[in-house]
């Protein structure tokens, strides 16, 4: 083309989650020579909105609420005027309505990020349906993991061609080892100097199993005194949690950080990051870990497993087991070596495979593929 290529990201909310951490990044170190890119939310705008506007790309919500279906006419208004050669999309609003809305207005290519295969798990029966219907739109599949590739050729039935696995990454330039912030980071978030702090990050939700975390939380205190657990997040469970913290007397033990901007500042007053969740993709928390050098015990969930080996560079408990948490949290606090020998590990790993540079570069080289193939079709 003689012209940038226009990319449209369009994403269900720009709150707290691991998809829109996905989409700051690929904006972020984004090939601006070759591609113009512009987001908008399906409704509202939410705790990143303003790290997307800092990146210097057009951005806005497409209806000021989630059941105010304004999106429509303004997604098919978009689309209509602004003719994008590409509609990216994340998560399940946009992958079930923004998508048909791109294909009916002329859109040729349309590519979904698909960053966890949770559909099945969904208690909501027409999800799944409505996902494996609207992916029959998309030109192309972006898969998070290798669970996640299979899940979509085996229950949804991908064409093989049109789904690749792109491992999440994280930027290497903010997420690093800081010991040496170790004792002002917990001395900012009004931590003890001393404990073993135990973290929990992300969305408070069904998914993330925070419940299990606080279990696991008070299970550990009564037997280690040293371990202090901290939550950075917000969502919809945070009063039941706070409720259950109090029943489990675990409040003079555990603090609630809520909305944390920079996790990056949090880290390194951070002994082992613990991710109880019941189903994942590929969580950027555990990248994060693995950059910074902080421990992790993770439920063993498909997209986890394929990057973390279990005693080598973390530790993975099957879901919902309560004793097998306890027990490896224990280890570490009992023997830091142990964990100091995972971490080297994990670090070298990340550095190696899971950069935030390669991703974009991966997801633009689809961008490439889809273009080139349509040429081709077009001159046939």
């Amino acid at each position: 083309m003689s012209r940038r290529i226009r990319v449209l990201h369009v994403i269900d909310s720009l709150d707290l989650g691991g998809a829109q951490s996905v989409l700051i990044n690929l904006i972020r170190y984004a090939d601006r020579s070759q591609f113009e890119f512009e987001v908008a939310t399906m409704a509202g705008r939410g705790v990143y909105w303003d790290r997307v506007v800092s990146l210097g790309v057009p951005l806005r919500a497409l209806s000021f609420a989630r059941f105010l279906p304004l999106y429509v006419p303004a997604m098919m208004w978009l689309c209509l005027t602004r003719r994008f050669d590409i509609v990216h999309t994340h998560l399940l609003g946009a992958n079930a309505i923004a998508k048909p809305l791109a294909a009916l207005c002329g859109v040729k290519i349309r590519i979904n990020h698909d960053h966890c295969n949770d559909k099945a798990a969904d208690p909501r029966a027409w999800v799944p349906v409505a996902d494996r219907l609207s992916n029959r739109l998309s030109t192309h599949v972006i898969a998070v993991s290798q669970s996640t590739h299979d899940y979509l050729i085996g229950h949804e039935r991908m064409p093989p061609d049109r789904v690749t696995t792109i491992h999440n990454g994280v930027d290497l330039e903010v997420f690093r080892p800081r010991p040496e912030q170790r004792a002002a980071a917990r001395q900012r978030l009004g931590l003890p100097a001393d404990a073993f702090i135990v973290a929990g990050v992300g969305r408070l939700s069904y998914q993330k199993n925070f419940s299990l975390f606080l279990d696991v939380a008070a299970a550990v205190a009564a037997q280690r005194p040293s371990a202090f657990f901290v939550i950075a997040g917000t969502g919809p469970e945070e009063q039941q949690l706070r409720e259950r913290a109090a029943r489990l007397g675990i409040e003079s033990r555990l603090r609630f950080l809520g909305y944390v901007g920079d996790m990056h500042d949090v880290y390194p007053a951070v002994d082992a990051l613990l991710l109880t969740s019941r189903y994942e993709g590929l969580p950027i928390t555990i990248l994060e870990a693995m950059a910074t050098e902080t421990s992790i015990v993770s439920s063993m969930l498909d997209g986890v497993a394929e990057i973390l080996r279990d005693g080598e560079d973390g530790a993975l408990v099957p879901p919902s087991d309560l004793d097998g948490f306890v027990r490896r949290l224990c280890e570490l606090i009992d023997h830091p070596e142990i964990g100091a020998r995972r971490t080297s590990a994990a670090r070298e790993k990340v550095r190696t495979n899971f950069s935030a540079q390669g991703v974009a570069k991966a997801v633009e080289d689809v961008y490439g593929k889809c273009l080139a193939r349509r040429t081709e079709l077009q001159r046939a």
